[in-house]
């Protein structure tokens, strides 16, 4: 039986698009922020793209590799991204906006998955949830196991896509930035 989506789930995406468009406009990035901010916003991107190579959404639960750390690292390793873009910003206003954002919509996200999880994979997840931090990664005694990266699966879960964002979106805030030194604003 298929439960319909929240209104968190369904609109958290297209507000992140609008949200960023609004970052754009208040960004005042200078070459060391953008510098900065691309260094952490990798950080991030490796975060997603670890635990998006090992995910295999709706077939089993991933509980080894970096989800032995953290319940959610696909919205952590997303929120360091998302610390990456107001570095790069230069701008309190866009922070506003990101912690915003992300205080707004991934508490809710995350306990519908933890709710959708709990009833498909019941017991084995509770003892997972028990063990594991749900959001920010913190070492267990348990060791992280051998989790089987294949990059067919980063494909299949078009994490390629955050990566393409992230150029793109760094590359709008080098011609922000390039447009306020060249018209002196």
């Amino acid at each position: 039986m298929t439960v319909p989506r929240s209104f968190w789930v369904r609109w958290r995406v297209g507000a992140g698009y609008l949200l960023a468009l609004l970052g754009f406009y208040f960004a005042r990035p200078t070459k060391e922020s953008l510098i900065e901010g691309a260094c952490i916003a990798l950080v991030g991107l490796m975060i997603r793209a670890a635990a998006a190579g090992i995910v295999r959404k709706g077939q089993q639960l991933a509980t080894s590799g970096i989800y032995a750390w953290t319940r959610n690292p696909l919205y952590f390793g997303s929120t360091i991204l998302a610390a990456g873009f107001v570095v790069a910003s230069n701008s309190w206003i866009v922070g506003a906006i990101a912690a915003a954002y992300i205080l707004m919509f991934y508490p809710a996200v995350v306990r519908r998955e933890d709710r959708d999880l709990r009833e498909r994979f019941g017991a084995e997840f509770a003892a997972y949830a028990s063990r594991v931090s749900g959001f920010v990664p913190w070492p267990t005694r348990q060791p992280p196991g051998a989790a089987k990266f294949s990059w067919s699966q980063y494909v299949h879960n078009h994490e390629y896509r955050a990566l393409l964002g992230t150029i793109v979106a760094m590359g709008v805030l080098a011609l922000r930035m390039w447009l306020l030194i060249r018209y002196n604003r």
